[in-house]
């Protein structure tokens, strides 16, 4: 069928596996709109004929494709092995053009060779980086690539480490205005080092928000995805504070933080992102206006400087939505940032780029062997900075999801607009490396949302039913060699969430490229056999592994089984709620069985849970991951899927088993939480 064909030649799948015996066929009404969405007219027969004549047409005289991976140490790619003998071959490598390429040896590629019948690619040791490459065949063609040249594997784990999972924004200490803030995280880990010998802190993405009335509090559907959020400044280390003359005006704000700060840990309020910034942002004006020393002045203009275009256009979209409101569909069409506004949300980006890295300096101070690890999201909100700066690289009309599974009868539509792999690939995919690069620069890992992202995305076209949509292939094997790259360079370690269904290709091609997986307790079963709890020794040993997450029931409601009871309550079940009960109470008191066995004391939740991380120690996982509100026994999950205003996803503080708040200072000085990291600790053999 034409329009099959047309759709494999655009990376559109026409039908999908949820399980190794089903197929299930994409309706022909969603492979239309998805072609459409890049560029492909497939509206009717003619228009699909034609496209096709098009396409096959461009495949057969294409020289060589938009990019090629070498990797270091292996074969060709492909596509130079078949060139034809005698095609003149020009490197222009990355350092050449400006960029930042890796030294190279001596012994290095030459600017220019030829092919052979047995040599598509020059003798020696390949220039690490991102190239282009010009190619002049005997018949007179002529084509031109991005080459990405990589290592082998991403910078290796240590052998063992264990850390903390938390949500920054919940962990509010006596200095925080109204949520947790970058200097908590700094105190976080410079005591969780210290005093526990953690290696790591993961965190939730920090990626700046979309402002709204409410704004949107999931820190998955942000503004941007490049630059971290001002809200999680801490006012007080801005060095322009101690030097500020509004003494008063700045007095009275830091009242009014400490109020929202009690009204969370004193009263039980929520966490309200909104107000926290108004206070914040007050502050942050009054700072502004505060002359700059000239080592900080030189420092600003060199960061404003380094980040061009892109941190221009961020900023300008952040002015322009205090002004306008953060939907640019209803902006003027002549709007025009202001130029005095823009560079206040530099300096923004600026002040929080600092902090990062000041946060990153405490941890590894403390001791830790990674330091902290930041989380990517998977894609960005339809109207915010990102999308508005480079329409031109999202599909139009499309959001991103996930098919029907287990878990999800209906399919998921996240409401996030995906990259285009066509526009991607011919920019030499430089917007994902400037990501990368902006992300490793204060990281000692990075987690990868939905890893699988990188080889293929569920779209959903706007208005249909998430289960009607399809999936749409991205090159791979060039998304992780950049990936593998950029690690490289910045010496981070990577971690992909890999949870859910995920094509056996994909797993292997990660594990290759030396990227970590995720194992979560409850989901690792012998599912190929009698469906019972994995031995220790049978889980795979690159990973973090872990308990449960931001998305699953902390481990004492998991016990107790009252997850199932807020579903209820909620009307999330598809089920009878006794049979839910049932079944997962099945499943707890098998895991417990499990832990009994091997001499695990689980006599009482407290214990229990301890027992739990007793056993992840117990695999080769070389990351263990404590999920930082099962050491106060908190029974809230931080985001509850399937829901949006029925429950307080992401404005939940960290709370003890009676769900009081529980302040970083508590947390600290808590018997519970440092005994369940003395237990993980004890487990966990010291570093190097």
């Amino acid at each position: 069928m034409d329009l099959a064909r047309l759709a494999g030649l655009h990376g559109v799948a026409t039908s999908y596996q949820p399980s190794r015996d089903v197929t299930v066929e994409v309706p022909e009404a969603t492979v239309r709109a998805v072609l459409g969405a890049l560029g492909v007219d497939a509206s009717t027969p003619q228009a699909v004929s034609s496209a096709l004549a098009a396409a096959e047409a461009a495949a057969g005289s294409r020289l060589l494709p938009p990019v090629l991976v070498q990797w270091a140490g292996g074969a060709a790619p492909a596509a130079l092995a078949a060139l034809p003998p005698g095609t003149r071959l020009r490197l222009e490598r990355e350092e050449d053009a400006g960029g930042a390429g890796d030294a190279l040896p001596a012994a290095s590629w030459p600017a220019e060779w030829s092919t052979g019948q047995d040599a598509p690619l020059p003798a020696g040791p390949p220039p690490l980086g991102v190239h282009r490459l010009y190619a002049v065949a005997p018949d007179g063609r002529t084509g031109e690539a991005t080459l990405v040249v990589a290592p082998e594997r991403a910078p290796a784990a240590p052998e063992r480490a264990h850390g903390l999972l938390v949500q920054l924004y919940s962990l509010l200490s006596e200095r925080s205005w109204g949520m947790g803030d970058l200097g908590d995280l700094a105190a976080l880990a410079d005591w969780a080092g210290r005093t526990h010998g953690t290696g790591f802190l993961q965190i939730n993405p920090l990626h700046t928000a979309v402002p709204g009335t409410p704004t949107d509090p999931s820190p998955y559907r942000p503004s941007s995805r490049r630059y971290a959020d001002p809200v999680y400044l801490r006012i007080e280390d801005i060095p322009e504070y101690a030097q500020c003359t509004a003494r008063t005006a700045l007095a009275a704000l830091a009242d009014q933080g400490a109020v929202l700060r009690q009204e969370v840990l004193d009263k039980g309020a929520l966490i309200d992102r909104d107000a926290v910034w108004a206070v914040k942002r007050a502050a942050l004006e009054l700072l502004y206006a505060v002359p700059r020393e000239s080592a900080r002045a030189a420092a600003y203009e060199r960061f404003r400087t380094a980040g061009g275009a892109a941190l221009a256009a961020h900023a300008g979209w952040c002015a322009l939505a205090e002004r306008h409101g953060p939907d640019p569909q209803t902006w003027p069409r002549s709007a025009e940032p202001d130029p005095v506004r823009a560079d206040f949300h530099c300096w923004l980006a600026w002040l929080t780029d600092t902090q990062l890295a000041a946060a990153q300096a405490a941890a590894r101070d403390a001791g830790m062997s990674v330091g902290l690890v930041h989380d990517l999201a998977v894609g960005v909100h339809p109207g915010g900075a990102d999308v508005w700066s480079r329409p031109d690289l999202y599909a139009p009309g499309m959001t991103v999801g996930a098919p029907p599974d287990a878990f999800n009868a209906h399919g998921q539509d996240w409401g996030l607009p995906p990259w285009r792999p066509d526009t991607l690939a011919a920019s030499g995919y430089a917007p994902y490396r400037a990501l990368l690069r902006a992300l490793f620069r204060h990281a000692g890992a990075l987690r990868i949302d939905h890893v699988m992202g990188l080889f293929r995305l569920w779209w959903v076209p706007r208005g249909t039913p998430p289960a009607e949509g399809a999936y749409v292939a991205y090159d791979g094997e060039a998304m992780l060699a950049l990936l593998v790259l950029e690690a490289h360079r910045a010496g981070t370690v990577v971690i992909g969430e890999d949870l859910g269904t995920v094509e056996p290709r994909v797993r292997h091609a990660l594990a290759r490229r030396g990227v970590l997986g995720t194992s979560v307790l409850w989901f690792e079963r012998d599912w190929d056999g009698d469906g019972r709890p994995l031995e220790p020794g049978a889980w795979r040993g690159d990973c973090l592994a872990t308990v449960t997450t931001h998305d699953l029931p902390p481990t004492a409601a998991k016990l107790t089984g009252g997850h199932v009871e807020l579903r209820d309550r909620l009307g999330l079940l598809a089920r009878p709620v006794e049979q839910e009960k049932a079944e997962d109470a099945a499943d707890t008191a098998e895991w417990l069985a499990v832990l009994e066995e091997r001499g695990l004391d689980t006599g009482g939740e407290e214990a229990a849970v301890q027992a739990l991380y007793r056993f992840l120690v117990r695999t080769p996982a070389r990351l263990v991951g404590v999920w930082l509100p099962d050491a106060v026994g908190d029974r809230r999950p931080q985001n509850l899927p399937g829901t949006w205003d029925q429950y307080p996803n992401w404005r939940l503080p960290v709370a003890d088993a009676a769900g009081r708040p529980v302040s970083l200072e508590r947390l600290t000085a808590s018997q519970r939480a440092g005994a369940l990291l003395r237990a993980v600790a004890e487990g966990v053999p010291p570093g190097p």
